[in-house]
């Protein structure tokens, strides 16, 4: 399903910086009855597009389209939303402002109200970034969203992430070609790095002490496994975005 687009114009952040003529992209999936009291609020995660969530809508399945009307919007940043691949007119990939959590559910708040006259959201729901998005609309709009189904993700944060986060950070613009982000070609090496790097945290050590990579995937070891399982994913990324 292709993305339709909010013109949300220029947008304060929360940082006090004005970001330019923002784009919010999402889907739709299903109808938004008379009432306008059965949408569901799916966010995509890091990295992630709203194609990526469609695996969890559908007919009989949890998400289902034929009672409810599931609308999906695109992070900023996520290369199909105003991101830095993407940027304003006139403003450089490297100089794109840093977004928060705060801004980012704003902004959701406006296409829902703003677009679909929607008053109050039958459920929020997301996987990882996702997840926390979707607590953060049960903090900030409590009247206005009756439930909401976090899964695989925190309200906040952990100090250990962000270890994380700095590891896989630091793989990415180590790579000469990264230049400040003013790269002329893609940082591959950085890009490889960044998905090696990432891919021993979002699995599980149960997953492959059960060898669940060679079962499940039918993947031959794990060479194939960061190979064909997560290089490519992260090579078709714009580095900035990341």
């Amino acid at each position: 399903m292709g993305a339709r687009h909010f013109e949300a114009g220029d947008t304060l952040l929360q940082s006090g910086v004005t970001l330019p003529a923002v784009r919010l992209a999402y889907a739709v999936h299903g109808t938004l009855n008379a009432a306008r009291d059965n949408a569901i609020l799916y966010p995509s995660h890091y990295a992630g597009t709203h194609a990526d969530n469609a695996w969890n809508i559908g007919p009989s399945r949890a998400l289902d389209p034929e009672k409810y009307c599931i609308i999906v919007p695109n992070l900023l940043g996520n290369g199909v939303s105003t991101s830095p691949s993407c940027p304003p007119p006139g403003m450089a990939s490297a100089d794109f402002p840093a977004v928060t959590m705060l801004d980012t559910i704003q902004l959701q708040h406006r296409l829902v109200t703003e677009v679909f006259g929607i008053t109050r959201l039958a459920l929020v729901t997301g996987h990882s970034m996702g997840a926390q998005q979707a607590f953060h609309w049960g903090a900030l709009y409590p009247d206005m969203v009756a439930r909401i189904a976090p899964f695989c993700g925190s309200a906040r944060t952990s100090r250990h992430n962000f270890l994380f986060l700095e590891g896989i950070k630091a793989a990415l613009t180590a790579d000469a070609a990264w230049n400040g982000g003013r790269y002329a070609t893609p940082p591959v090496t950085g890009l490889r790095a960044f998905a090696r790097v990432y891919a021993g945290w979002a699995w599980s050590q149960a997953w492959f002490r059960e060898r669940l990579d060679m079962q499940v995937l039918g993947l031959p070891s794990l060479e194939a496994f960061l190979a064909h399982a997560w290089e490519p994913h992260f090579l078709a990324k714009d580095a900035n975005d990341l």
